[in-house]
């Protein structure tokens, strides 16, 4: 398996030469894979299907909460600008209604171990509509004492009391939005953001009792330079956070509005881009914090660094968890949920969410039932992103298939990245290398059926 234990390698040349675009595989179809004929019934069909047996998964619930009161100019989240709290009431009032709607559909028990509330900015709701909305979760579903119940944050719409309150609501984990500390680069990306506001905010969650605080940082962000990230990197090794997690600016203009305020001149270039990653990896690890892939690192004793050197590392439309697999119902407009072998995407926007409610339907846009070879690759896909690992044996027992007569042509596709040290194929397993860890996402690209088809991948974004 994936050993920690040996160095991390970094090569510049090979990051180079098998840079390239795709999917980050946070589900397998990928959520553009989705159709239409899968509907709001198809969904409805799967939620009374979940206790088939008597046995049913633990849930994870993912909210969207799509308001902000201003735009980054990088972000390409599904969000809404506005500073008419007016809309965000008549959202939650919505969201209510959606909840309702699930859970009447929904078999089994709702025991609660995950939650996750996302946006746009969550912390953009007041204390009042905070508090009523984690008051008809919890009125709905059961949530587990030891569960993992996290909130992204925006330090500019929270202080002190608002963590507080976020605390006796039963969160446990944030992530605080950081993006870059250097005011040029936040002017360019219209986030002002200083660093004293950043540290109020972590000090009332250690304050508090949260017992994990993220920090998420970009990358290739415009005026962004190996001096300036430095700083920013200063700063963040200071503070400690738990855990970090290191994203790739990708700049799409044409595909994401806000983006275009942003002037080509001032964007890195592909080699500064390049250096600013490299830069940050090598200060994270002398840091001492661990890779745990593609963008996350953590402390040596955080859960998720725990969970990787035991083989329980999974990963969700939030990322890297420690969760064991859960069925997760997914609320809010564009959310997407999973229960058993079936994806639902939520309609985008909020007159279709509010149209589809007032419907008395549950808002689902599209979505996909996978098929048996869908299975046994999402099963080979997450081996190697969260485990780098992938036994023939265990899959052949599961799926009833001859792995490497399966996967012949995928075998042949992983030879130059098992030329070039990254993977290492035998008879019976492919492991992935310390040198082949920051490649995770190609290595699990020849498995893909979709992209074997049609190799569109221009939709996607560079892994670094």
């Amino acid at each position: 398996m994936l050993s920690i234990s040996r160095p991390m390698e970094i090569d510049r040349d090979l990051i180079v030469r098998f840079d390239t675009s795709g999917p980050r595989y946070t589900s397998y179809p990928t959520a553009d894979r989705f159709v239409e004929a899968f509907d709001a019934s198809a969904y409805a069909a799967w939620l009374a299907k979940r206790n088939i047996g008597g046995i049913s998964r633990p849930l994870s619930l993912y909210v969207h909460l799509p308001f902000c009161s201003s735009i980054c100019y990088y972000c390409a989240c599904n969000k809404v600008i506005t500073r008419d709290h007016a809309r965000s009431a008549k959202y939650l009032r919505y969201l209510d209604r959606e909840i309702a709607l699930q859970v009447e559909h929904l078999s089994g028990d709702r025991r609660i171990t995950q939650l996750h509330w996302g946006g746009g900015t969550p912390t953009f709701l007041s204390h009042d509509e905070l508090s009523a909305l984690m008051g008809t979760l919890r009125a709905q579903f059961d949530f587990a004492p030891e569960g993992e119940y996290a909130i992204e944050v925006d330090p500019r719409t929270a202080d002190a009391k608002t963590v507080e309150l976020l605390a006796r609501l039963g969160f446990n984990r944030m992530s605080l939005g950081i993006q870059d500390t250097s005011p040029e680069v936040q002017r360019a990306i219209n986030r002002i953001q200083p660093v004293a506001m950043t540290r109020e905010v972590l000090a009332a969650a250690r304050a508090a009792g949260f017992s994990s605080v993220n920090f998420d940082l970009i990358y290739g962000l415009p005026r962004q330079d190996e001096r300036t990230f430095s700083a920013t990197l200063d700063e963040v090794i200071g503070e400690s956070p738990e855990r970090i997690a290191l994203y790739s600016y990708a700049h799409l203009p044409a595909r994401f509005k806000p983006q275009r305020r942003i002037a080509d001149h001032d964007m890195p270039t592909g080699e500064t881009k390049l250096n600013l990653f490299l830069l940050a990896v090598r200060r994270l690890l002398e840091a001492g914090y661990v890779y745990i892939g593609m963008d996350h690192f953590a402390k040596p004793d955080d859960e998720l660094s725990i969970a990787l050197r035991s083989g329980r590392l999974h990963r969700n439309f939030q990322g890297y968890t420690t969760q064991a697999e859960c069925d997760l119902v997914a609320l809010g407009v564009s959310s997407i949920s999973k229960i058993g072998p079936v994806y639902a995407q939520n309609v985008r926007t909020l007159d279709e969410y509010y149209d589809s409610l007032d419907q008395g339907r549950l808002a689902v846009a599209r979505g996909i039932e996978l098929s048996a070879d869908d299975l046994v690759r999402r099963a080979v896909i997450m081996g190697l992103m969260c485990q780098g690992f992938v036994s023939f044996e265990s899959i052949e027992i599961a799926y009833l298939i001859d792995f490497r007569e399966y996967f012949a042509a995928e075998l042949g596709e992983l030879a130059s990245f098992e030329r070039a040290g990254l993977v290492g194929v035998t008879q019976s397993d492919i492991t992935v290398t310390p040198k082949g860890r920051f490649f995770l996402r190609g290595i699990a690209m020849p498995f893909d059926r979709y992209l074997r088809v049609d190799q569109a991948r221009s939709r996607y974004s560079r892994m670094i």
